[in-house]
């Protein structure tokens, strides 16, 4: 296997689907970034944010940008499990059980303001984000790779939003916020978006079997004993902290390892830097962290927690070994 041409290759058609995204969310690299790391470590992602920043429009530009099967499962109160998974109707005419798909049935599934649905409803993506795979009346259909989903929510403060439950918020391997644009993009969106929606226009630059090969590129970058190390020092001085009630999950710990694979190939290198899982602490682990009362009390955000805790840690030296 030639590395160098693999990730050449790699380079190539993460700047080819950057760049369309970026025709759609103007002035926000390191969210586009995020996507796309999340996408080559075959994770998935939690956009979280306010009402109206873009959250479903970068969804639906990383989804466009990839000639695949893409779904929208617009998460409502009434959305039941089945219309999630999928469900068995019975034929008439065949006199036979039929399986119907539900929308979790795509390369890349969109899921809009997933904390509006019910707790039983969230869940039904439980099974499908870790083992790629939904189980309907005893049969078990798998699912085709890539596949990503790409879940909205608003923050849990607003009215008619469900706190997603622990182990839903550890199947997302990255919470992003996109934020509120600087004024120069936002300038630049009223010129470009009152007149036409860019989303119309964008053509899809890669195709699925080119993101299969993708990952695997990804997969056969090298992680050094000390940087594996690393990572699992962050998570296990996650679980120490007094000031957290639930730490990071071995789960967890593989996310951070696979997410800094892909950071590293997709800066071009076969193997990971110390700095590499450092960077991905935050949009990795925070979102699956809970403070304890006295915390939470006293105003203390898991970020800002763990901020501290990954400050104590100590890096180890970079290289390759």
């Amino acid at each position: 296997m030639d590395r160098g041409a693999d990730l050449d290759t790699l380079a190539r058609v993460v700047g080819q689907v950057r760049s369309n995204i970026e025709r759609v969310i103007e002035g926000k690299p390191d969210v586009v970034s995020a996507a796309l790391v999340v996408l080559l470590a075959e994770g998935h992602l939690l956009i979280e944010d306010v009402p109206g920043v873009g959250k479903t429009q970068l969804a639906k530009a990383l989804a466009r940008s990839i000639d695949s099967t893409v779904r929208r499962i617009q998460f409502t109160p009434d959305l039941l499990p089945s219309d999630v998974t999928g469900v068995s109707v019975f034929n008439q005419d065949s006199r036979e059980f039929e399986f119907r798909p539900g929308g979790v049935f795509a390369n890349i599934v969109v899921g809009d303001e997933i904390n509006r649905a019910s707790p039983k409803t969230q869940s039904a993506l439980l099974e499908c984000m870790e083992e790629r795979q939904v189980t309907v009346d005893n049969m078990t259909y798998m699912l085709e790779k890539p596949f990503m989903v790409i879940a909205t929510q608003n923050p849990i403060e607003m009215e008619g939003t469900y706190a997603l439950p622990e182990a839903q918020r550890d199947r997302f391997m990255a919470r992003v916020s996109i934020g509120y644009p600087v004024e120069a993009a936002e300038i630049a969106m009223l010129d470009s978006h009152t007149t036409l929606n860019p989303l119309d226009d964008l053509e899809p630059v890669t195709n699925a079997g080119e993101i299969r090969k993708l990952t695997e590129i990804v997969g056969h970058v090298h992680v050094s004993p000390a940087v594996q190390r690393y990572a699992v020092a962050l998570t296990t001085a996650t679980r120490s902290s007094t000031e957290l009630h639930l730490g990071a999950s071995p789960r967890a710990t593989l996310h951070l390892v696979r997410a800094a694979k892909a950071v590293a190939a997709m800066s071009s290198r076969d193997y990971v830097l110390p700095d590499d899982v450092h960077g991905l602490a935050r949009p990795v682990l925070a979102h699956r962290l809970l403070p304890s009362v006295e915390a939470a009390m006293s105003g203390r955000a898991a970020t800002t927690i763990l901020d501290g805790i990954v400050a104590g840690v100590p890096v180890p030296e970079a290289g390759r070994a």
